[in-house]
């Protein structure tokens, strides 16, 4: 059974029925994401934060300089010889 239904406008737009926005938590400046699974569209709220936002927050000088496994093997084996280095 359908929870609401909305009607399409001429300038494709819709209105979100009110028992839709509470569930998905929307307010007025909500972003929701329209998705494919197989034959049926699924609507949602978008994360707060998109995995770029993240990536930016991380590293805000760019992507980090790559290292071989040599280099992370030695950085971890330092760490951990610091890290557990009796007074």
């Amino acid at each position: 059974m359908a929870l609401a239904h909305s009607k399409l406008t001429a300038q494709g737009q819709i209105s979100v029925p009110a028992e839709v926005r509470r569930r998905l938590g929307l307010a007025p400046g909500s972003v929701i994401e329209w998705d494919a699974d197989g034959e049926q569209i699924v609507v949602r709220r978008m994360g707060r934060y998109s995995s770029k936002d993240i990536h930016q927050a991380l590293f805000p000088k760019g992507p980090p300089q790559r290292r071989s496994i040599a280099e992370m093997k030695a950085g971890i084996r330092q760490r951990m010889r610091k890290r557990h280095a009796r007074d």
